[in-house]
């Protein structure tokens, strides 16, 4: 239960320091700008990694929970506890956006600026790239190393930096998934909860193929 508290206390704080921004952002017009939003996600992000790391891994992401799954780096078990918990953190803290600020009409939710298909295929290269790095720092599946959650959070920020105006930079179905449900507008989620996965879960024959050559 410690993991799976974990698992939701750290996509809690992910999404509403993360969302949260993108929030206030609009109801401050522009006042965190940008590169601001970028930031606070790839802090909230290195902030839970340390702080949930030795517990649970922070995963704080279905895409990465399945890849190390798939890489055999973590027990099937406990993956479907492991998404339930990080769901459930997500919607609850876009919940709590929604009680926050009622006006606001996406909650921060990740809406293509272009076609689908541009955002699709962006997303799939930003969560593959992640996930390589993830799995490339992490021991097992636990981001324990002492710059583990420098390089992943740092990685965050820096693609939901360049990607971000076009596709939201997800990288992250529960992230994807709670603002959307939550605010109603499910037209595009599609992209964020197949794109993402599948790029995670393409980064692991990469990396074994890297490590074993």
């Amino acid at each position: 239960m410690k993991k799976y508290l974990a698992e939701f206390l750290g996509t809690y704080a992910l999404v509403f320091a993360g969302t949260g921004a993108i929030v206030i952002d609009q109801q401050t017009h522009g006042s965190i700008t940008h590169v601001g939003v970028a930031i606070t996600f790839g802090l909230i992000v290195m902030s839970m990694i340390y702080t949930f790391g030795d517990i649970s891994g922070a995963h704080l992401n279905p895409a990465v929970s399945i890849a190390f799954t798939v890489a055999k780096k973590f027990p099937v078990k406990e993956l479907f506890p492991f998404i339930i918990s990080q769901f459930a953190g997500a919607l609850l803290a876009s919940l709590t956006l929604k009680f926050l600020f009622p006006s606001n009409q996406f909650l921060g939710a990740t809406i293509p600026a272009g076609s689908d298909a541009q955002s699709f295929i962006l997303e799939f290269i930003l969560t593959f790239f992640l996930m390589l790095v993830i799995i490339s720092v992490a021991k097992g599946s636990k981001e324990q190393g002492m710059f583990a959650g420098l390089a992943i959070g740092s990685v965050v920020a820096l693609e939901a930096m360049f990607a971000g105006p076009i596709c939201g930079a997800s990288m992250n179905p529960a992230r994807s998934l709670a603002p959307a449900v939550i605010s109603g507008h499910l037209e595009h989620l599609w992209i964020y909860l197949t794109a993402t996965i599948i790029g995670a879960v393409s980064a692991i024959p990469v990396w074994k193929f890297i490590i074993e050559s």
